[in-house]
């Protein structure tokens, strides 16, 4: 079964050469870009960090209108994106969007899945034979808890019944096409929302990286499959090395062809802002972020991930690279199985050492 995508990507302007700005005989590359609200890349849409011959226009939005906005239309020239979009795509070859290994969203999963609880499902094999709401397949955070169901749980993804809907409104779509596996059952629902279907028994349990309203509003009905999730995630990282990418920055095309350069000057603007908002963070003279114990706690960050707990780049990612392109192609997200070094160009594949 191939699902197609909703709406193809608008043609229209999305080819637009980019511009150059000229002033007393200076020139930069004027492009835009489109985040989520994020302290480690704030420096950069502020203005504090600035990518060496380019000059930024930001939108800081919410996730899924990024994410709807420049799928569709490339409205921008620079955005966050899905990284489940973004392998699709890859793998359909010549694609619209060329990436840089700067991941400004990374979450384990294991909080992401919400059971009934009058349905017996206590461990992961109890899903199986159960009929499970995902937002949509290609869902970056579906794809990682879909892995780690088969990987790690061995749970058969053939003995679930996958029903694709809204979490908390109808009529959400794939925006990706990709081909299901043999023998996924996989139903769509325009109709209603998984929240909906979780209070009315029509699911048993959902898997969503939004939390669904049913599990803050069902008085009780619905419950976490990991109450401690944070434990598990632990865990996981520990055994698996795999620290989940959600989102990747990518690039028009165009853009890229026309100034290869802007990818490496992009990723070193990116890691100096992500470095700027580390340091805050450990900073013990204020408080950088309201919550207790925040440079202590970032202090603990080193025993598990090392000196760099949010690490850009290819070489620093591989093994999560590597699984989610693994993940990806045994889901049908890709057609082909990718490797870390299909994603990215050469020009940002690796840096220069002094």
């Amino acid at each position: 079964m191939t699902v197609h995508e909703a709406n193809p990507m608008a043609a229209s302007n999305a080819e637009r050469e980019p511009e150059l700005m000229e002033s007393g005989g200076t020139a930069r590359l004027h492009l835009t870009l489109a985040t989520t609200d994020y302290d480690h890349v704030r420096d950069l849409v502020n203005g504090v960090v600035r990518p060496e011959g380019i000059v930024l226009t930001a939108f800081v939005l919410p996730v899924e209108e990024i994410f709807y906005r420049f799928i569709k239309n490339r409205e921008w020239d620079i955005s966050e994106m899905s990284f489940g979009k973004f392998i699709g795509f890859t793998s359909q070859g010549k694609s619209p969007f060329v990436g840089i290994p700067v991941f400004p969203s990374r979450v384990f999963r294991h909080s992401a899945f919400y059971v009934r609880r009058d349905r017996g499902i206590s461990t992961p094999k109890d899903l199986e034979g159960k009929r499970v709401g995902i937002p949509e397949w290609a869902q970056t955070a579906g794809i990682y808890a879909r892995g780690f169901l088969s990987e790690t749980a061995g749970v058969d993804l053939r003995k679930i019944h996958w029903v694709q809907a809204g979490m908390n409104e109808a009529g959400r779509e794939e925006k990706v096409e990709f081909k299901l596996p043999a023998g996924i059952q996989y139903e769509q629902r325009r109709d209603t929302s998984i929240s909906a279907m979780l209070l009315s028994g029509e699911v048993d349990a959902a898997i969503s990286a939004r939390v669904p309203e049913a599990f803050s509003k069902g008085d009780g009905k619905i419950a976490r499959l990991y109450p401690d999730y944070r434990a598990e995630e632990s865990r996981y990282h520990a055994a698996t090395g795999i620290f989940p990418i959600m989102h990747v920055i990518a690039l028009r095309r165009k853009v890229f062809e026309r100034y290869p350069w802007v990818a490496m000057n992009l990723f070193k603007a990116f890691e100096e802002a992500k470095g700027r908002s580390l340091e805050r963070i450990q900073d013990l003279t204020a408080s950088r972020i309201p919550v207790p114990w925040a440079a202590a706690i970032a202090g603990e960050w080193s025993g598990n991930f090392g000196a760099d707990p949010f690490p850009y780049g290819l070489e620093d990612n591989r093994k999560t690279l590597d699984a989610f392109c693994r993940f990806a192609h045994a889901q049908g997200i890709t057609a082909t199985r990718l490797s870390p070094d299909d994603l990215f160009p050469k020009e940002v594949r690796s840096s220069v050492r002094v």
